[in-house]
C-alpha cells in the first residue's frame, strides 16, 4: 500500500516497517504470520484497514462467526502488546495479551488477552480470555 507519489505507508500495527513489508503479504495471503505476535498484529492492521474477509481468514474454524461487521465509526490507530507467552515458529499455540487504541464517538481502549493455535503451520486466532 503506497500513496500516489509511492511514498511507503507506514504499517497500521506500528512495527515501524512499511505496510507492504509487514502486514500487507500476510493480508494479501502471501505469507503466513511466523508466530502468534505477528497474527495478532496483522489481525489489527486489518481492524485499522477493515479487512473483515482477512479477519475471517485468521479466525479459527471452531470459533469463527459466520460474518463479522466492523463499526465504520471507529477508527484504530495504536497497537501496544502486553505479552506474548509461546507463538514461536514452533509452538503449537500462545497467548497475546494487547491493548488497542480507538477513535470514534469517543476515544478508548480495548484490552484483550488473545489465545492463538497454529496448525499445519498457520496461525488462527481462537478467542479471547
Amino acid at each position: 500500500m503506497t500513496t500516489a507519489s509511492t511514498t511507503p505507508v507506514r504499517c497500521p500495527c506500528l512495527s515501524g516497517e512499511t505496510y507492504d513489508q509487514c502486514c500487507g503479504p500476510i493480508h494479501r495471503g502471501e505469507q503466513d504470520a511466523p508466530t502468534a505476535e505477528r497474527l495478532m498484529r496483522s489481525r489489527f492492521s486489518a481492524f485499522a484497514l477493515g479487512d473483515v474477509s482477512y479477519l475471517l481468514r485468521s479466525w479459527h474454524p471452531s470459533t469463527r462467526p459466520t460474518s463479522l461487521e466492523l463499526d465504520p465509526g471507529l477508527r484504530w490507530y495504536r497497537l501496544d502488546i502486553v505479552r506474548t507467552e509461546k507463538g514461536g515458529p514452533f509452538d503449537r499455540d500462545g497467548i497475546v495479551e494487547f491493548e488497542a487504541y480507538y477513535k470514534g464517538a469517543d476515544v478508548g481502549m480495548q484490552h484483550e488477552v488473545s489465545r492463538f493455535v497454529r496448525e499445519g503451520g498457520t496461525w488462527f486466532y481462537v478467542d479471547a480470555a
